[in-house]
């Protein structure tokens, strides 16, 4: 069976060494290659189910948008596609924050070709979670520590690029306010508000309210 896949990785020489082991394999292609979290939504917005990666390998540290922000708005627009985070980082808070995200799994940047393959194999034929053995003792000695509950309990912030001016916005439009409404509440003209929610749509990369309600729900942005 072949599998579609894609990666999301700012460093190219990192890039073409996954490219590399991925043609070793024979049974996976890619779909794309992208070089931050802005450009693998660009590649996925509009892309047929069809086409879509059934999983992407996500890098955590990118500019412009970073991994965990990138799964997390992807899995609320394309919840079919699973995302391995492929990483130098175990640290505790990015594990978590990652498997919060969405993450199907977490990788080392340092595994062979054959541990990417039995982890997308994992992963779509076994509905598992692939970890690297350093990853899942970490993970482990998580669990065991008494706070884990309220870390896995906390909300999902608002993506980093989202202004402070942009969140007021949004939450009033998930409070179901208009840009006439919201204009008079924040004395700025109906064109202004109109001009930051144009911005959140671009960079939530949705194309509706109902999608932005969700989105806003499903990450718990505004619960208190």
């Amino acid at each position: 069976m072949n599998f579609n896949v894609a990666l999301c990785e700012d460093n190219s020489v990192n890039r073409n060494t996954f490219l590399q082991k991925i043609q070793v394999l024979g049974n996976m292609q890619i779909i794309f290659t992208s070089a931050n979290g802005q450009e693998c939504l660009e590649a996925l917005k509009g892309m047929p189910q069809v086409k879509l990666p059934q999983v992407v390998f996500m890098d955590i540290e990118m500019p412009k948008l970073n991994g965990i922000e990138t799964i997390r708005i992807a899995k609320s627009l394309y919840s079919s596609v699973h995302f391995i985070v492929l990483t130098v980082f175990d640290d505790d808070e990015k594990i978590f924050e990652a498997i919060k995200a969405g993450a199907s799994g977490y990788l080392l940047k340092h595994e062979p070709a054959a541990v990417l393959q039995e982890a997308v194999i994992n992963v779509l034929e076994y509905g598992g979670a692939p970890m690297s053995p350093a990853v899942a003792r970490k993970a482990l000695q998580l669990l065991s520590r008494s706070s884990i509950g309220a870390v896995v309990a906390g909300n999902h912030p608002l993506p980093e690029m989202i202004t402070t001016r942009e969140e007021e916005i949004l939450k009033y439009m998930v409070n179901g306010w208009d840009a006439k409404k919201i204009s008079s509440a924040l004395n700025i003209s109906v064109l202004t508000v109109r001009k930051h929610i144009a911005n959140i749509y671009e960079k939530l990369h949705v194309q509706s309210r109902a999608e932005i309600i969700s989105m806003a729900h499903q990450n718990k942005w505004f619960n208190q």
